[in-house]
C-alpha cells in the first residue's frame, strides 16, 4: 500500500523528468533548482502511481508563482521549457539586490580557514554518513573537522571517527548541546566555525555557499536552510507541517537595525539554527557575546534555544546575519509520533526560556509582550485555523506546544541549577592565529 511523501529533486536547466519512482507513495515533495539556486518545491497527491512530466510542471508553476502558459500544455518540450525558464528568470531578478548578487556572486578568500564542529551523541550510523558529506565538499580552504562525543561512556563514536584521517575527536562528559559545541568551539583553529548537527547529508558545495556571505567585513554569522531528506512517515510529515527547520528560499540579512525594528520580541528563530550554521570564532572571545549560553539548548530542561539567544547576542552587538538559502543540508526528521511530541514539548519549552533569558539577562522588555500576548493569540489561531479545517496540525501537538509553554520558567529554573552544579564553561580566549596555525 503506498502512503507516505516521497522527496524528488528537479533542475529546471534541463526539461523536467517525468517521475517512475514513486509507487511506494502517495504524495511526492519536489524541489526546484535553477542550477545551484533552490527555487522552492511543490507537493503532488500521486497515490501510488508515477507523475509524468507534463503533471511535475504544472506542479511546479502552479507552486512557484509562475504565471501557466499554453507552452506548457500544447507546445513541444523545448518551447515549453525556453518560456518556463523566461518566466522564472525574470521573477528571482525581480527582487532589488537579486540580479546584482547572481551576476557578481560573493566569493570568500581561500585563505580563511573553517573548523566544521559536530556534536554527537550515540548516533553512530548518522554520523559516518554526515562525516562522509563533510568531508566530500568541494573546497580549496583548510577545513578541520572536529567531532565532539557527548557520551564518551558509550563507546560508540570513537570507532567511527576513527575511520575518517584527520579528525580530532573532544570528549565532552557534561550532557547538553550546548557544552558540546562550546567545547567544539575552543578546540577549533579556523578563523570560522561551522555547526552542523550528526543527522544531516550535506551536498558537496554545501560549505562554500554557507562560507561566501563573509567575503563581507560586517557579516558575523550565515545560516543555511534545512530540507528534509524523507517525510515517509506521519510524525515526519506533521513536523513539516509545525514548521520544519528550515525558513524559506528568500535571503534574509538582519544586523542592528532588524534587531532594533522589533517592535515586540527580537524573532531569532526566523533566521535559522545551528544545525547550518558558520560563526567569525573571534566573537566568541567578545564579552558581550561569548561562547553559547549553558542553561538552554537541547540535553538541558530548558529543551533549545542556546542557538537563538546567541544569533540575539551578536545582533544586539552591531553584527549581520545572513540566512543563505542556497546552503541547504537534507535533515533525517524524528520518525514516530512519541519522539515529535517529545520534540516539540522541547521547543516549547526552550522557546519561552530563550524569551525569558532576553528578558533577565538583556533586560528587554519586549519578551514580555511576547509571552503575554503574541505566543497566546498564536496558540488560539492555530487551534481555530485546525476546527474549520484549515490545517492539517492536529490539536493534540498544539495542546503538547502549550503545555511546554507552562512548564518553559520552570525548566529555565533548572537548567541553571544544573549549570551550578556542572560547572560552567570558561570564557573563550581566542588563540593568536600564529599559535592557532602551529596547532593545526
Amino acid at each position: 500500500m503506498a502512503e507516505g511523501v516521497a522527496v524528488r529533486m528537479v533542475d529546471l536547466r534541463n526539461p523536467v523528468p517525468p517521475l517512475a519512482d514513486v509507487r511506494d507513495h502517495d504524495r511526492v515533495r519536489v524541489y526546484a533548482f535553477l542550477g545551484d539556486q533552490i527555487l522552492g518545491f511543490a507537493e503532488i497527491d500521486n497515490w501510488g502511481q508515477p507523475l509524468s512530466a507534463r503533471r511535475v510542471r504544472e506542479a511546479l508553476v502552479a507552486a512557484l508563482g509562475v504565471k501557466p502558459v499554453a507552452a506548457l500544455v500544447n507546445s513541444s518540450e523545448g518551447v515549453a521549457y525556453a518560456h518556463l525558464l523566461e518566466e522564472l528568470r525574470r521573477e528571482l531578478l525581480s527582487e532589488d539586490g537579486d540580479q546584482d548578487r547572481m551576476q557578481n556572486p560573493e566569493t570568500l578568500d581561500p585563505g580563511v580557514s573553517a573548523s566544521v564542529v559536530v556534536a554527537t551523541l550515540d548516533r553512530p550510523e548518522d554520523l559516518r554518513n554526515a562525516l562522509a558529506g563533510i568531508r566530500a565538499q568541494r573546497t580549496s580552504r583548510r577545513v578541520d573537522l572536529v567531532v565532539v562525543d557527548n557520551n564518551p561512556t558509550s563507546g560508540l563514536t570513537e570507532p567511527v571517527v576513527a575511520d575518517f584521517p584527520n579528525v580530532l575527536l573532544v570528549r565532552e562528559t557534561r550532557r547538553g548541546l550546548a557544552y558540546a559545541r562550546n567545547a567544539g568551539i575552543r578546540a577549533s583553529s579556523g578563523d570560522l566555525i561551522v555547526m552542523t548537527d550528526d543527522d544531516v547529508s550535506a551536498p558537496p558545495d554545501w560549505l562554500e555557499k554557507l562560507l561566501a556571505p563573509f567575503a563581507r567585513s560586517d557579516v558575523a554569522a550565515v545560516t543555511g536552510n534545512v530540507l528534509p531528506l524523507e517525510l515517509s512517515t506521519e510524525a515526519q510529515r506533521l513536523f513539516e507541517a509545525y514548521g520544519g527547520l528550515g525558513k524559506g528560499f528568500q535571503r534574509i540579512e538582519a544586523g542592528a537595525g532588524w534587531f532594533e525594528r522589533s517592535r515586540s520580541a527580537v524573532p531569532t528563530w526566523c533566521l535559522g539554527a545551528s544545525a547550518n550554521a558558520a560563526f567569525r570564532t573571534s566573537i566568541f572571545a567578545e564579552r558581550e557575546i561569548g561562547l553559547m549560553h549553558e542553561a538552554l539548548g537541547p540535553g538541558t530542561p530548558a529543551g533549545v534555544g542556546e542557538d537563538t539567544y546567541l544569533f540575539y547576542k551578536l545582533l544586539k552587538a552591531g553584527y549581520t546575519l545572513v540566512y543563505e538559502p542556497s546552503a541547504f543540508l537534507w535533515h533525517r526528521h524524528r520518525r514516530d509520533m512519541a519522539s515529535l511530541r517529545a520534540q516539540l514539548y522541547s521547543y516549547s519549552k526552550g522557546h519561552v526560556a530563550y524569551h525569558l533569558t532576553t528578558l533577565l539577562e538583556d533586560r528587554d522588555l519586549r519578551a514580555l509582550f511576547y509571552l503575554a500576548g503574541q505566543l497566546p493569540i498564536g496558540h488560539l489561531k492555530r487551534l481555530r485555523w485546525r476546527l474549520r479545517g484549515q490545517s492539517p496540525y492536529p490539536v493534540s501537538l498544539s495542546l503538547v506546544e502549550i503545555g511546554g509553554n507552562l512548564m518553559g520558567p520552570f525548566a529555565l529554573l533548572s537548567s541553571h541549577r544544573r549549570v551550578r552544579r556542572e560547572g560552567a564553561t570558561a570564557r573563550y580566549l581566542q588563540a593568536p592565529k600564529s599559535l592557532q596555525e602551529e596547532q593545526s
